[in-house]
């Protein structure tokens, strides 16, 4: 089964990755701009917008169905949630990715508490980057219960500090109402995802060039995970947005629209970190 692929604009292949309950309209305020020097891969994940669930909601399955997808040698950019997709499409299907983006992300989005970490080789295993699981399923409740509003609202508290907050808001609030909600059960399947997957041990496998932006003000993966990130990457650089919380692209987008375009310098051939062993 397909998953749903809107394509706007030409140059280099730029996929963007939507996060958690979202789709690919989420982009909408940027497409002008970034179609200018890209052609851009807008997904809708399985079970969000026009995709249909996969049988099987796990990372890898995800990861295999994108990538069957793709052009090759993409740049790939995943916001939240779609940076863990973007992570393990990188480490499982390396032949797709050429560079990565990843937005407000984090290799695990839940913190490990020291009475629930596991003990391996006797040494306790803890991560405080994140979120406490209980929050998160307050949250995903909120959601179930009154998807539109709860998304708009978290939308809007996104987009605060931006010069057209306002207009940004109006856009999204009628770009969502054009995609299908996404059931329950596909709201749940993603949540297990979030809760569930841990890359941190796999991070240093992953040799593809990678820019990471995050707002110092993101509650939901906080901008430590970001600077974990850039430390443990084998070719990673961290861009950190003053002011931004969980969607730098929504509530800043010129400052976020610059640092993609330093990083992947659209119009030349070759970039300098693809060039290092």
């Amino acid at each position: 089964m397909s998953l749903h692929i809107e394509i706007k604009g030409s140059g280099q292949p730029l996929v963007l990755i939507h996060g958690w309950g979202m789709h690919g309209g989420v982009w909408q305020p940027l497409i002008k701009k970034l179609s200018q020097h890209y052609q851009l891969h807008m997904v809708d994940l399985p079970g969000m917008g026009h995709s249909r669930p996969l049988e099987s909601a796990h990372l890898h399955a995800i990861a295999k169905a994108l990538a069957a997808q793709l052009p090759p040698h993409a740049d790939i950019c995943g916001w939240s949630m779609g940076g863990l997709v973007a992570m393990r499409l990188a480490l499982t299907h390396p032949e797709v990715v050429r560079r990565m983006i990843l937005i407000g992300s984090s290799p695990r989005f839940v913190n490990v508490e020291p009475d629930n970490a596991a003990s391996e080789n006797g040494s306790v295993d803890t991560w405080s980057y994140g979120i406490a699981a209980d929050v998160f399923h307050q949250f995903a409740s909120q959601v179930n219960a009154d998807y539109h509003a709860t998304l708009i609202k978290f939308l809007t508290l996104q987009c605060m500090g931006s010069s057209d907050a306002r207009a940004t808001v109006k856009q999204l609030r009628s770009t969502f109402s054009e995609r299908p909600v996404p059931t329950a059960g596909s709201l749940q399947k993603a949540l297990h995802i979030l809760l569930e997957n841990d890359l941190r041990h796999e991070i240093s496998h992953l040799h593809k060039p990678v820019l990471l932006i995050h707002g110092d003000r993101d509650t939901l993966a906080p901008v430590q995970a970001a600077h974990w990130l850039s430390q443990h990457l084998p070719f990673g650089r961290l861009r950190v947005i003053a002011g931004a919380g969980h969607a730098p692209f929504l509530s800043h987008p010129d400052q976020f629209v610059h640092a993609i375009d330093e990083f992947l310098e659209p119009g030349k051939a070759n970039h300098p970190l693809e060039r290092q062993p």
